[in-house]
Order: structure tokens, then sequence, then C-alpha cells
């Protein structure tokens, strides 16, 4: 079986390579294809933490997986990251264990790039303007992804510490070639706004229709089991879109409060997403009507995209003779 750490995988995964392999496995999913149950965990309730375990098989790349991922939200600040995973391939043709996987590289990547993938499909061609909302790892994630795109200009950072959102943008200067600025609101950042990405854990909304300009698009990937990121009117007048409706309208670890806690309440229907990502990659549904109106992806995360990127990194692993190999047996 073959062994890589957090460095391998980073350094074999293809950000522009992988936005496309996302819209495959989203193909699959959407059409029956490929396989990803609800994911289900173990709790820590004295850390506010939980494991859950995500297996899936996606045909088009040939990979079967499954991740194991936990969540421990008090790791903020901390030198250890909130989201911590590792992933193991099998042979899809013999069940036989393939590989061993650093998973918490795999989740920041697909994560960044389903969203970046989103805005390929739903954000306005011109969209330069980006609010980044967090300032954690998938905030970075985000920023580079969505650079990829679209011809994203100026990028704003807020988040609950100005400090670290001052450092992010700092980074961020560093790598892209962009005007990146620190804001000191949600509000501040979304002003004028194209594109906003939230990866917060936070209760109250980040995301409220007063602060938002007509025709952004938002990607909306943070989690919080006691709270959310989108506001009601947000979710009400917006184009929504997720990468599965099973998922995405599941109950508690699966499902998104964003959209339950509106349909619980009688502001919208279970029937008010309109698409799954895969839909509107084959074009059977349609995407953004109207230069003004608002789209938004209600990510939860499904095991695909993980299925995905992990079979891009084992393949290009192979090709250049990188991991370890180790005996199971």
């Amino acid at each position: 079986m073959l062994v890589l750490g957090r460095s391998q995988v980073e350094a074999l995964l293809d950000v522009d390579i992988l936005i496309d392999a996302l819209a495959a496995a989203m193909a699959d999913l959407s059409a029956g294809h490929a396989s990803a149950p609800d994911r289900v965990a173990a709790l820590v309730p004295e850390r506010d933490g939980f494991l859950a375990a995500m297996p899936g098989f996606v045909p088009s790349a040939g990979a079967l997986m499954s991740k194991l991922v936990s969540l421990f939200p008090r790791n903020a600040g901390t030198l250890l990251p909130t989201h911590q995973a590792l992933i193991v391939m099998f042979d899809p043709d013999t069940g036989e264990p393939a590989a061993l996987l650093d998973g918490t590289a795999i989740t920041a990547a697909r994560t960044g790039a389903c969203s970046a993938l989103s805005a390929r499909l739903l954000a306005r061609e011109d969209a330069s303007v980006l609010a980044v909302l967090g300032t954690g790892v998938q905030a970075r994630s985000h920023a580079r992804a969505m650079c990829r795109v679209r011809p994203i200009r100026q990028i704003r950072v807020a988040g609950r510490d100005p400090a670290k959102a001052t450092v992010l943008a700092e980074e961020l200067s560093s790598v892209l070639e962009t005007d990146v600025r620190a804001v000191s609101t949600y509000a501040e950042a979304l002003d004028g706004a194209d594109i906003a990405a939230a990866t917060t854990h936070s209760l109250e909304p980040v995301i409220r229709r007063s602060w938002l300009a007509p025709g952004v698009h938002i990607a909306s990937v943070g989690y919080n089991p006691a709270g959310r990121e989108v506001d009601d009117a947000t979710v009400a007048q917006a184009l929504v879109c997720v990468e599965s409706r099973q998922a995405a309208l599941a109950p508690f670890p699966a499902g998104s409060n964003d959209l339950l806690i509106p349909i619980h309440d009688g502001l919208i229907t279970a029937e008010h997403v309109h698409a799954e990502l895969g839909e509107l990659v084959v074009g059977s549904k349609p995407g953004r009507a109207s230069t003004d109106q608002i789209t938004l992806y209600k990510s939860v995360g499904v095991a695909v995209q993980d299925a995905a990127a992990a079979s891009l990194v084992l393949t290009a692993a192979r090709q250049q003779a990188i991991g370890e190999e180790i005996m199971v047996q």
C-alpha cells in the first residue's frame, strides 16, 4: 500500500486539473453513477468535536475510498487545524487497500476547488471583486481557487480577528497577482463584491441580504452544528445550488442548517433548491438567469469530491514514483 504525507499530497495536486475532475465527479453523482452515502459521525461533546466517516465511489475516476475526518473547532488558534483527515484508497476491482493519504490537504483543496467550480458555473463572467470571510485554511484555499476561474482584481479579507485578517491578506498578496486587503467587517468585505466565499465557523450569519450587491455569487462552506453562515433573506431570494440534495437536506451530521432552518420555519420548501452542481455541469438545469440574480452554492462536502482529488494524487504519485510502499498483510 502506498503512503503519502501532507507535503507530498500538496505538491501532487494541481488545482486546475482538480476543478475539471470535480466537474466530472459532480456529474456522476447527479446522474446516479457515483455512490456517496450520507456521512456518519461519532460525537465528542466535551470538545465540541466529532469524527466522521465518508465512503465514496466515482466510476469516472476509478476511485473507491473512505475518508475519516475530525472536526475540532477548539483547535482554532493552535498549531492543529480544525479539520484533520486520512483517506484510504481501495482497488475498485478487488477491494484491496491501495493507498493511505493525508486527507487534510485534500479536504482543503477539494473544498476550495469545488467552490471555484460553482463560480465557474454561476458567477458573472466579469466577476472581479472577491470577499473572503474567514481567516483559516479554507479562506486560503478559496482565495487561490477563485482566481483560477474568474478575473479577480481585488480580494477583501474579513474575520473575527482583525490581526489574522491582516496576516492572511499579506500572505495572499505574496502569492497572488491581485490587490489583497484586510477590512474591518464582513459587511465591508461584501460591499460591492461579485463573489463571496464564506469559510467560517460562525454561529450567526456572516452573509446577510442587506450587505449584498446585485448579482453576487456566494459560496458558503462553513459549518457549525449550532449555527449558520447565510441569513434567511439571502437563501429565500437566491438561486440555490448544492452538491447533492440528499446530503444538503439530510439531518446532522450531513445536512446544512442554512437550508434546513428556513425549511423548518416554513420560509422555503425543499423544492427551493434549484440544482445540483452536476446538473449545471451537464446542462440539465439552467444556471444564472440575469446579471442581477444572486446565486448561492451551499456546500456540505461529499465523498465524491475526496475520491476525485485522491485519485488525481494517487495517479500522479505513481507516475512520479513518489511515496512509501508498505505491507499491510
